[in-house]
C-alpha cells in the first residue's frame, strides 16, 4: 500500500504495480507473442532470487505462459522499455505446488528486448 503512493507507481485493479524505469519505443506484445527480456527478480526486501543479466542469457517465453503478473505486465511494455513490477502473491507463486519457489510479493525489473 505505501508503495503506490511513491512518485511514478501505478497500481492496476488486479493489484499488479509498476514503475517505468526507461522509455521504450514500438509495439505492444499480445499474449500469444514470444517476447525475449532481461529481467532481475527480488523479494521486497531486496534479496535477489533470479538474475538473466547475471546468468547473461535473456529469456524466451510466450506471454501467457508465465505468472499472471508477467503476463499482465509485459502486455503493457512497449519493446525496448524497462519496468519495475511489484507482483502480489496472488498474481505470482503462491498457489503453486513446486517446492522452492517464492510466495509472496515479489519484485522483478523487466526489459523487453523484443517480440514475435
Amino acid at each position: 500500500v505505501e508503495n503506490q503512493k511513491k512518485e511514478g507507481v501505478k497500481t492496476l485493479p488486479s493489484g499488479l504495480q509498476y514503475k517505468v524505469l526507461s522509455e521504450g519505443s514500438g509495439k505492444m506484445p499480445k499474449p500469444e507473442d514470444t517476447v525475449t527480456v532481461h529481467y532481475k527478480g527480488t523479494f521486497v526486501d531486496g534479496t535477489e532470487f533470479d538474475n538473466s543479466y547475471k546468468r547473461g542469457q535473456p529469456a524466451t517465453f510466450k506471454v501467457n505462459g508465465v505468472i499472471k503478473g508477467w503476463t499482465e505486465g509485459v502486455q503493457l511494455m512497449v519493446e525496448g522499455e524497462k519496468r519495475r513490477f511489484w507482483i502480489p502473491g496472488a498474481l505470482a507463486y503462491d498457489n503453486s505446488t513446486r517446492q522452492g519457489v517464492p510466495k509472496g510479493m515479489l519484485v522483478f525489473d523487466v526489459e523487453l528486448l523484443s517480440f514475435n
